[in-house]
């Protein structure tokens, strides 16, 4: 501790003080799809077991636990390696088909460096009244350990802004966009 520099002790000092401090984050990703929002709605949420359709960060999803429809109280468990040791097991806690909003909660997690006690996202659908929508997603989270939180704040960022890119294509094409599928560069330069 002698030759560690007053300035580094207390930077490592602030951010053990600030672990504890309970602070959340949140991201926000929306993005305009031509398509009608009962579409994206359906790819999105309704077929919620399914999001390794569209998202490039997804190896492979499916309903757990008797679930067959992204409906209340649904379950998905989601592999993002292809050994599926690196997942997460989610469940919709709140919907709203009427307004197109949905509550997603992270249940559990295999090496991911979420607390999923203040884990959530809120994904939503807007229909633009142009024959396109808006899609969202806002995801609040907690990293374990805390201090983790912020910097994971710009890889979530681009998880979400992808996700809905490939949501945009599949919605758009039919074509699925993975972790798998090989096709997510030529998917991104397309629609950015």
């Amino acid at each position: 501790m002698k030759n560690v520099p007053l300035s580094m002790m207390l930077l490592l000092f602030s951010q053990a003080a600030s672990a504890g401090d309970g602070r959340q984050e949140t991201v926000l990703a929306e993005r305009v799809i031509e398509a009608p929002a009962e579409r994206v709605w359906e790819a999105m949420v309704l077929d919620y077991g399914e999001i390794s359709n569209f998202s490039p960060f997804v190896y492979a999803s499916d309903y757990v636990k008797g679930s067959l429809r992204g409906e209340l109280h649904a379950e998905r468990k989601c592999a993002f390696n292809e050994s599926g040791s690196r997942w997460t097991h989610e469940q919709i806690q709140e919907i709203d088909n009427e307004n197109m909003v949905m509550k997603n909660v992270v249940l559990d997690v295999g090496k991911f460096p979420l607390n999923t006690d203040r884990s959530f996202a809120y994904y939503r659908v807007r229909d633009n009244g142009d024959g396109t929508s808006t899609a969202s997603y806002e995801f609040t989270y907690r990293t374990q350990p805390g201090w983790m939180t912020g910097m994971m704040r710009s890889a979530f960022q681009k998880n979400l802004d992808g996700t809905l890119i490939g949501l945009e294509h599949y919605v758009e094409t039919g074509e699925i966009v993975n972790a798998t599928t090989g096709n997510w560069e030529a998917v991104a330069q397309r629609y950015e």
